[in-house]
């Protein structure tokens, strides 16, 4: 099976880089234990402290402090039509690194479509293949090593009937065929009136509209979409202030058993290195 590798790289000024290789190994092992399983891809997450040090053949997704235009943060390619990530900092910055690595990872050239019958039930569409955007808001989100990563949906997500034996996300925040949770949106595009419509949560209620003007647009369908999209949850940071604290919390456990292993390796080491007496 064909690995994809993934750098992840901060030119954040309010991330160290311990912090950075802590997430990058939660974003790990989401990849090869949560995703790959269900998705049936193989990745590597790796973290580099400088774009420069980005190997040849890697899709970088760079943490930076501020995106001055909106429609730049998320999903793009290059001249060469390999993937890249901009993500902006916010307190759940690992979230939103979670969210673009799964989507980047199953869908690497933001084209892929699964067909499926439209919300309303009254035709076949084809939905464009972006995993967390029904599930993205922080709420459904779920912890690695103290890191907030994100749900994401099955490719059971798309079948016509709901099953009680069907798994629709890997955290079970969708219990449905083609659901939309608070602060979530889903995209489509209908053969009968040719054109591309997305139901959005971001409200009080799910508002069903035209995408207009995605067929003046260029890029992969999913870079339009995301431009089209006029609300970006995690753009914003976590709203939810228990889930803050929680987040808060799990961390300082972790950096504590992060200093109880840093004791118990350097007794470890001690004994190694400690000279032997000469007989």
């Amino acid at each position: 099976m064909f690995i994809h590798q993934i750098a992840l790289v901060s030119q954040s000024q309010k991330i160290q880089f311990s912090d950075l290789t802590k997430a990058g190994a939660a974003l790990q092992k989401q990849a090869s234990k949560d995703l790959s399983p269900i998705w049936k891809v193989e990745a590597t997450v790796d973290v580099f402290q400088d774009l420069k040090d980005v190997p040849l053949g890697y899709w970088p997704v760079i943490i930076m402090d501020q995106l001055d235009d909106p429609n730049a943060a998320g999903y793009h390619t290059d001249k060469n039509h390999q993937p890249y990530s901009l993500v902006e900092y916010s307190e759940s910055w690992t979230l939103t690194c979670s969210h673009e690595i799964c989507e980047m990872l199953v869908d690497p050239y933001g084209n892929k479509m699964k067909s499926g019958t439209s919300p309303d039930k009254k035709e076949r569409v084809h939905y464009l293949v972006e995993v967390c955007d029904p599930c993205e808001d922080s709420s459904c989100a779920y912890f690695i090593n103290g890191c907030l990563v994100s749900d994401f949906y099955t490719p059971d997500y798309f079948d016509s009937a709901s099953s009680g034996t069907k798994q629709y996300s890997f955290k079970g925040s969708l219990t449905a065929p083609c659901q939309i949770l608070k602060n979530g949106y889903l995209s489509w595009y209908s053969p009968k009136d040719k054109n591309w419509h997305q139901a959005t949560y971001f409200g009080n209620s799910i508002v069903t509209r035209v995408l207009e003007g995605m067929e003046d647009m260029e890029g992969s369908l999913r870079s339009r979409v995301d431009r089209l999209t006029h609300f970006k949850e995690l753009q914003k940071g976590i709203k939810n202030k228990s889930l803050l604290k929680k987040q808060q919390a799990i961390s300082k456990i972790s950096s504590v058993a992060g200093l109880d292993m840093q004791d118990h390796w350097e007794q470890a080491i001690g004994l190694l290195m400690k000279p032997k007496s000469l007989k």
